[in-house]
């Protein structure tokens, strides 16, 4: 699994944080790590702590907060994912299907008015806004 940064990827200046290039196994340890981690422990989620995440020069942080922030960085390599209990639980929700079978698909893992998505695509492809 992969971790990069896409800035700017449309006229609207949207910056994009991608998990890509997985499969059904690598789904269900990031699900496992989301899970054990955030839900059920109420901890912080260093994805650089991963063994199976590729990092290309960024990290990503995972945190519970009060309200769902989405992804914010004040220098594009760190970035810190701000999201509710029930934001996590979302998550796993919408990553559900990877983890059963292997697909080309794609999803956005949160909805909130943000400059950065947070997108978690096997091919590392999605649909693109002009």
């Amino acid at each position: 699994m992969i971790l990069d940064f896409l800035p700017h990827i449309n006229n609207f200046g949207d910056n994009l944080v991608r998990l890509y290039d997985f499969d059904k196994k690598e789904a269900i340890k990031f699900a496992s790590a989301v899970k054990t981690t955030i839900v059920d422990s109420f901890q912080v989620l260093d994805i650089s702590k991963l063994d199976f995440i590729d990092r290309k020069d960024i990290n990503l942080i995972m945190r519970l907060d009060y309200e769902n922030e989405g992804i914010r960085s004040n220098d594009n390599k760190t970035f810190y994912c701000d999201l509710t209990l029930e934001g996590y639980k979302e998550i796993l929700r919408l990553i559900k299907p990877f983890c059963a079978k292997d697909t080309r698909s794609h999803e956005y893992l949160y909805d909130v008015d943000s400059n950065t998505d947070l997108l978690f695509s096997p091919m590392g492809t999605w649909e693109v806004e002009i």
